[in-house]
């Protein structure tokens, strides 16, 4: 292998996630080898992204418009507010259809390991955000790990003086789940979470 630009694009392939320095090579060669059918395009949608993405003023969504193209759904619920821990969470939300209200990303998780404080999230913004008229339920759709549910603990006492209802997601067997299968904290909030049939 020789030459530069190949070197470094290998490099810069290598630190996307899921891609080690194997799988990187792979994937430069495929770029190159497939140079005007992808290779060209690709580089000009990065470098469009690059200039135009963004995150969304309101709820910190990505998009290339501001407000991001939920906030400006007139069609979406803003009465209720999804939070959410980073924008792939939001992304996977999105894709279940199921949700039609509005988002709010913090940014990450509370995490004294990491450093990682309630002025290093957008906590804030989202105790403002609760504090409006329209609002009336925010779901805590944070990840069920300890900072996580950590996140979740605080932000139920930040919101607690706003008067909106306050849920979040229900943890436990998923639809399709075979129990032999599921670990052991899966079943324990499975079953703590148990509900009359």
């Amino acid at each position: 292998m020789s030459g530069t630009q190949i070197d470094v694009l290998i490099q810069l392939l290598a630190k996307m996630p899921g891609l080690g320095p194997r799988s990187a090579r792979r994937a430069a060669l495929h770029l190159i080898d497939r140079k005007e059918s992808l290779l060209r395009p690709l580089a000009q949608a990065m470098g469009q992204a690059a200039d135009m993405v963004q995150p969304c003023d309101i709820c910190g969504n990505l998009d290339s418009i501001q407000p991001c193209a939920i906030c400006q759904d007139q069609r979406r619920d803003s009465s209720l507010i999804c939070v959410v821990e980073s924008v792939a969470d939001l992304w996977a939300l999105e894709r279940s259809g199921v949700f039609r209200g509005r988002y709010h990303v913090l940014g990450g998780t509370l995490s004294a390991l990491d450093g990682i404080g309630p002025e290093d999230l957008k906590i804030g913004e989202l105790v403002a955000r609760a504090d409006e008229a329209a609002v009336v339920e925010v779901i805590l759709a944070t990840n069920a790990t300890v900072d996580g549910q950590t996140t979740a603990h605080y932000l139920v006492e930040k919101l607690a003086d706003s008067g909106v209802i306050i849920s979040g997601l229900a943890h436990g067997v998923p639809v399709g789940g075979e129990l032999d299968y599921l670990d052991d904290g899966t079943l324990a909030t499975a079953l703590g979470a148990r509900r009359p049939v």
